[in-house]
């Protein structure tokens, strides 16, 4: 157990604060209809297609690389698998969100990646993809939903996701490379986080 006080960061880490949720029965959804001109699929990405989604969704803004440093085998081990659901919403025929369900641990769903592009906040997309989420997880008879997020994600996403039903039950302290120094991302990925 990490005593009270202030820790260091060596140089070429980057630090953050992660909260896990989970929602263990199936939250009331209010009735949202999808915004004009936008439509909802799954879709079943190949990695470079999978990877324009989620650079573009997560990792200009937010620092979201988990799946960047992956080779094309390991990616395609988790795309791939009839237990990852992934799904999208398209405008003027370019994938602008990336929802990730994976059912992987018998009985539990976790959201795995959830955003939107700059082309759909504020457009009511995000909850129309969150109502989507709680319906597909619970359909499969899962006993719990969970999610984590960190203090690089959107500073709305922890509201929104206790606003969807999710409770949080933990949270973390995670330190890792900067993948801006160590090349995954540009450097001017996530400009309003500092490089050191």
């Amino acid at each position: 157990m990490l005593e009270n006080g202030e820790y260091a960061v060596a140089e070429g880490k980057v630090a953050v604060i992660v909260t896990y949720l989970e929602m263990t029965n199936r939250a009331l959804t209010r009735d949202v209809s999808l915004p004009e001109g936008i439509t909802f699929r799954r879709i079943n990405p190949d990695p470079d297609t999978y990877r324009d989604i989620f650079t573009r969704v997560g990792s200009h803004d937010w620092l979201w690389y988990g799946r960047l440093g992956m080779d094309d085998k390991a990616l395609r081990g988790i795309i791939d698998d009839p237990d990852v659901h992934i799904f999208t919403l398209s405008k003027n025929g370019q994938d602008e969100a990336l929802l990730e369900l994976d059912f992987r641990t018998a009985g539990s769903c976790e959201l795995a990646y959830f955003g939107l592009t700059a082309k759909l906040i504020g457009a009511g997309a995000g909850r129309y993809l969150m109502n989507r989420a709680i319906e597909t997880a619970w359909d499969a008879g899962i006993s719990r939903f969970h999610v984590h997020t960190c203090t690089h994600d959107s500073a709305a996403a922890l509201g929104f996701y206790i606003r969807s039903g999710f409770v949080p039950y933990k949270r973390t302290v995670d330190i890792d490379d900067d993948p801006r120094v160590t090349g995954i991302l540009p450097v001017t990925a996530a400009p309003w986080i500092s490089i050191i």
